[in-house]
């Protein structure tokens, strides 16, 4: 699941998460440690223009400090950035950071990247917002090499060239996960072809067999064997029966028919599900996650 509190665009966002801060995150995030949930991820933006701010609000946690966060206060969920837009920076200044985190939290990064979409912010920090495709696929590529064993990485691109430069401390995992974000054909391609993940951005159902057999496709034509996981955002999600508004789309009823909705994920090709639940309240969010984690989880696979 997404972490909440630490981004509160209004596509998302409970009423209850504006006045929420460390105290909530750190129940939230034992929560999910303490019952299974496999990773937390978090956002990146570092500054929202005010035409954009009333959809996407000015709450964006930086992902880097809020995984440290969480890495020191969990012990088994995996850490996600979904997704960092890893344009805004240099590519050794992402690896030392997501190094770090990888190293504090004993090996439990997932790096999620994706191309990013608002101007303004790439103008503030004198990124390239139009080119901002071609810089991240040359940002992969030099991550994967400063994420990489060696203390010294080399790597000679068009924008960005290292070597002889050395950091540490290096990460635990002798190769972080690389997930790509995003569902244009652009992204989809990446992730086909650079990614050990994907992360796609709002997909309904009926779009998704599609997409998958597409970047299934664009992997077997570049001759990549290696296995590739395939993610997906399901519907809001309320376990049981809500006695207030969830909203149409929201998933509800009984954990059994959840998880056999849910399953439909796992038929077309999908690896794991990002979930969110509605809620009017911290206790109320831990409940569903408790809830969820009991009995709608153990009956995802069942079949397979």
């Amino acid at each position: 699941m997404q972490l909440p509190v630490q981004s509160q665009s209004t596509i998302y966002a409970e009423p209850w998460e504006a006045d929420a801060g460390a105290e909530d995150l750190a129940e939230i995030a034992g929560t999910a440690d303490r019952t299974g949930f496999a990773y937390l991820a978090t956002c990146d933006h570092v500054a929202i223009p005010r035409r954009l701010a009333g959809a996407m609000s000015t709450v964006w946690y930086d992902p880097v400090a809020t995984l440290s966060f969480l890495a020191g206060i969990t012990e088994r969920v995996l850490l996600l950035s979904h997704v960092a837009v890893v344009g805004l920076r240099h590519p050794l200044v992402t690896a030392k950071q997501y190094a770090t985190v990888d190293h504090l939290s004993g090996g439990r990064l997932i790096l999620g990247v994706g191309a990013g979409h608002v101007q303004e912010e790439f103008e503030a920090l004198g990124a390239d917002f139009a080119g901002r495709g071609r810089v991240l696929d040359e940002a992969i590529d030099a991550l994967k090499a400063a994420l990489g064993p060696d203390e010294y990485p080399q790597f000679s691109g068009e924008r960005f060239s290292f070597s002889g430069l050395g950091q540490r401390p290096r990460p635990v995992q002798e190769r972080i996960p690389l997930w790509v974000g995003g569902s244009s054909p652009a992204a989809v391609r990446r992730a086909a072809v650079r990614g050990d993940g994907w992360l796609p951005q709002g997909d309904p159902r009926t779009k998704l067999p599609a997409q998958i057999d597409r970047l299934k496709a664009l992997r077997l034509e570049a001759g990549i064997t290696e296995p590739v996981e395939i993610g997906a955002i399901t519907e809001p999600l309320y376990v049981g029966d809500a006695t207030w508004d969830i909203g149409r789309r929201t998933l509800t009823g009984k954990p059994d028919a959840i998880a056999e909705s849910l399953r439909a994920y796992a038929a077309m090709g999908v690896h794991q599900i990002q979930i969110r639940f509605r809620s009017r309240s911290r206790t109320e969010l831990t409940d569903q996650m408790a809830a969820f984690a009991a009995d709608v989880a153990p009956h995802l696979n069942r079949g397979e």
